[in-house]
């Protein structure tokens, strides 16, 4: 699944550690949801979300 995770992180000045803190999760999984390797569920993709203030399928696409 592609996203916009890092890039509306960067645009907030918050680094990886700063977002998990936010989201209630480890930095690891920040990093593995912003490289590809971990699809969040759908419970801590609403987090996402609401957090950066953008419907779902504006911040996650499927893959190729």
């Amino acid at each position: 699944m592609n996203n916009r995770v890092r890039e509306l992180r960067g645009e907030q000045s918050w680094s990886q550690a700063d977002l998990a803190e936010r989201l209630d999760v480890s930095r690891q999984t920040v990093n593995a949801i912003e490289t590809g390797k971990y699809d969040p569920s759908l419970p801590l993709a609403f987090k996402i979300a609401k957090l950066f203030g953008r419907p779902i399928e504006g911040i996650f696409e499927p893959g190729d």
